[in-house]
């Protein structure tokens, strides 16, 4: 199949080449394996995208008004469209996208009509498949007999998957059976859904963000859809003024009614009154959106001069303007102390700030001021909606047990002095140890308890036996008190070494939202592990079957490729660490679920 003369010449086949080289530091030779290095467009999202769909796109309003001369000539307009998009088809009441699942694309509307469905669906018609290039669950044989039948050489890899040699055809990803409503229209009579017409783009703030899709979306009728994967729209609104302007304005006009709508605040509300609310509702953004290489500099500062460091979203004592809801990243509740500001708690992803005050505002007539201050740990993304509309429209609606619910769930409940106190069940300094090295961002942060932990290693030695005989993370890393946070991959809530990935080689599995390493497409430039503010990515050179060293068949320098923590995606019973744990000392753990972690801190 011919590739269009703007992008990326790729070899369909490749023969390995197999040379002696010196290895000078031994005196002797080694026999190696070169191959050619592995490039951005090597496995195109669409095999079977050709340059006549390119100028189908192109045709379309969204693109007819690119001007591909602001492209460079390495990544050109139709190159990307070429490599990161596919046009897809879909009938009556197939899903596109399922509210969940984490955003890996964007879509535009080419032709037909596409609804998306705020409530929830009758569920999933099919399973999630891995995604190809991950590695299915073992069988209970396989899992049993790895122990004896890995190989002794350390990262082995089978040279034969890569697309370099294989061609990029062979190595299409495979779609599973598409789902599909059981019956659209009792849907659309029974709930409320907006309609997608030709031209209309949805899924840009997931792809962006790495966030989940807020909203399932599906064809009425038939319907034709560009998807282009998410490093494509990266590139392409790198490139393009016009395009990501529009795509910035349609947070403001669309996706911001739709945040508001997650929060069970507002979920009451009625179309009228939610679209006031959400025209006079600010769209605010904190910190810097690749944050990592921000926090390494201020990894030796002290906590105080971290805290200083952090952009101020709220301080303590201001008037309360606006009710704050968290869309994205992190927040640092922070009180006054003697020393200066203490670390009192953290906010995630739809989590309020100043709403005990603004009820006690409403009720009692009290102050009308923060008891705490709120920084941003890293990038935040928040919406500021103004007091007097929450007093207006959202307390008098929101029914008494919804309203116990809220200020119940409300992070800042048991720390203020205004409401009926509570005593934490957990250290403030551990409060302050997991915002200062922003554990707080892990979904499955390996926490050791060192009073119980006996140094034997069963943990490592399993984790090894999971994973071809060469462990996935290291036995050591911050700690505090008998509480220690081990380098292994903490699969984040926002996962900033995704940000940078050429390939997409690194992204998060569909089904489980684990953050997962496609090795057949990574093409060992480190980003990753550069971004990682946890150094839990590393690069390890890889061997041929026989433990040759694979090279660059140009160069001869050899091919690293990025490993970490999979969380034992293929291992039937989970993390081999966890299981392998003699003396209950190791955890995995989700830092958002506070009970969980304040219980295990506590035994």
């Amino acid at each position: 199949m011919a590739r269009g003369r703007d992008s990326m010449p790729i070899d369909l086949r490749v023969d390995p080449v197999r040379s002696p080289r010196v290895q000078s530091d031994r005196g002797r030779t080694q026999k190696t394996v070169g191959i050619p290095r592995p490039q951005r467009w090597d496995r195109p999202f669409d095999p079977e995208m050709t340059e006549r769909d390119v100028d189908l796109v192109m045709d379309t309003p969204v693109f007819q008004k690119m001007d591909p001369k602001d492209f460079p000539r390495t990544l050109p307009l139709r190159g990307i469209l070429l490599n990161d998009a596919r046009i897809r088809h879909y009938e009556h009441g197939e899903v596109i996208v399922q509210a969940g699942d984490f955003g890996g694309s964007f879509f535009q509307v080419m032709a037909g009509r596409v609804r998306s469905l705020r409530g929830e669906t009758n569920g999933r018609a099919n399973g999630r498949a891995p995604r190809s290039g991950i590695k299915a669950k073992r069988s209970f044989f396989s899992a049993l007999s790895q122990a004896w039948r890995n190989s002794p050489v350390p990262e082995r890899r089978n040279i034969d998957n890569y697309p370099a040699l294989s061609g990029p055809w062979a190595m299409a990803e495979e779609e599973g059976p598409r789902e599909r409503l059981e019956d659209v229209g009792a849907v659309l009579a029974s709930q409320q859904t907006d309609l997608l017409t030709e031209d209309d783009m949805f899924g840009e703030t997931e792809a962006l963000t790495r966030q989940p899709y807020n909203r399932t979306y599906f064809a009425e009728g038939r319907a034709v859809v560009l998807e282009l994967r998410w490093q494509g729209l990266r590139d392409i609104r790198r490139c393009s003024k016009g395009f990501r302007a529009r795509i910035d304005s349609l947070y403001q006009s669309r996706d911001l009614r739709m945040h508001l709508q997650e929060s069970p605040l507002f979920r009451h509300l009625d179309d009228e009154v939610l679209d006031h609310i959400a025209r006079n509702t600010l769209f605010e953004t904190h910190g810097e959106f690749e944050w990592a290489h921000g926090f390494k500099r201020l990894a030796s500062e002290s906590p105080q001069e971290v805290v200083k460091a952090e952009p101020v979203i709220a301080e303590y004592g201001d008037y309360l303007d606006g009710l704050i809801l968290i869309r994205s990243g992190f927040g640092r509740i922070t009180e006054q102390e003697a020393g200066g500001l203490r670390t009192a708690g953290f906010l995630t992803r739809n989590e309020t700030f100043g709403l005990p005050e603004i009820i006690d505002h409403w009720r009692r007539d009290a102050p009308l001021n923060h008891r705490f201050g709120l920084h941003a740990v890293g990038y935040v993304d928040l919406l500021r909606v103004p007091t007097v509309l929450v007093e207006r429209f959202v307390l008098p609606s929101l029914p008494e047990e919804a309203l116990a619910t809220a200020t119940r769930d409300d992070p800042t409940r048991h720390l203020s002095a205004f409401a009926s106190r509570r005593e934490a069940t957990v250290d403030p300094t551990l409060i302050d140890f997991l915002v200062n090295t922003r554990t707080m961002n892990g979904t499955a942060v390996m926490a050791i308890n060192t009073d119980r932990c006996t140094s034997c290693d069963d943990c490592v030695r399993a984790c090894a036996a999971a994973h071809d005989n060469n462990p996935r993370f290291v036995r050591h890393g911050p700690e505090h008190e008998n509480i220690m946070v081990a380098n292994a991959c903490l699969h984040c809530v926002d996962a900033v070494c995704l940000i940078g990935c050429p390939t997409g080689a690194i992204h998060r599995d569909q089904a489980t939202g684990n953050v997962v390493i496609d090795d057949t497409t990574c093409i060992g430039c480190a980003t990753c592990a550069n971004s990682c503010p946890y150094d839990n990515i590393r690069m390890v050179d890889i061997r041929d079957h026989d433990g040759s060293p694979i090279v660059d068949q140009t160069s001869g320098n050899p091919i690293a490729k990025a490993t970490k923590c999979d969380l034992c995606i293929d291992q039937i019973g989970g993390p081999a660490c966890q299981r392998a744990c003699p003396h209950d000392a190791l955890v995995r753990l989700d830092i958002r679920d506070r009970d969980s972690l304040w219980r295990w801190a506590s035994q």
